[in-house]
């Protein structure tokens, strides 16, 4: 699968309401069939900042979510609400689905 995470910085007067502005780039992504996951979280250091972490099956999967229409939208219109370039680490991993981490597993409860 392909495994991307990434970093945006928003303008302070925008980042209340990234997750209304992203939505429809959001649902669309999740909607994509290759898609895994598309899921943001926000910083708890840094409330400008949101970080992005979504999976793709394979290539062909990722190069149709970068050739959709909703991500061209979304490369138009987002970066307008952007204080900088988003950073982002993209790399192709042996899985399809999130390990378990095991040193922090949970005790099967008798």
């Amino acid at each position: 699968m392909i495994f991307i995470t990434a970093k945006f910085r928003i303008r302070p007067e925008h980042a209340d309401r990234w997750p209304e502005i992203s939505r429809e780039f959001t649902l669309a992504t999740r909607a994509e069939p290759g898609c895994l996951w598309f899921d943001w979280s926000r910083s708890l250091d840094d409330p400008t900042e949101y970080v992005l972490v979504e999976a793709f099956r394979d290539d062909e999967a990722g190069g149709a979510h970068v050739r959709s229409e909703h991500f061209a939208t979304a490369t138009a219109t987002l970066p307008t609400y952007l204080a900088e370039t988003p950073r982002i680490v993209n790399v192709t991993v042996p899985q399809s689905d999130w390990s378990e981490l095991g040193e922090m597993a949970v005790p099967e409860s008798e």
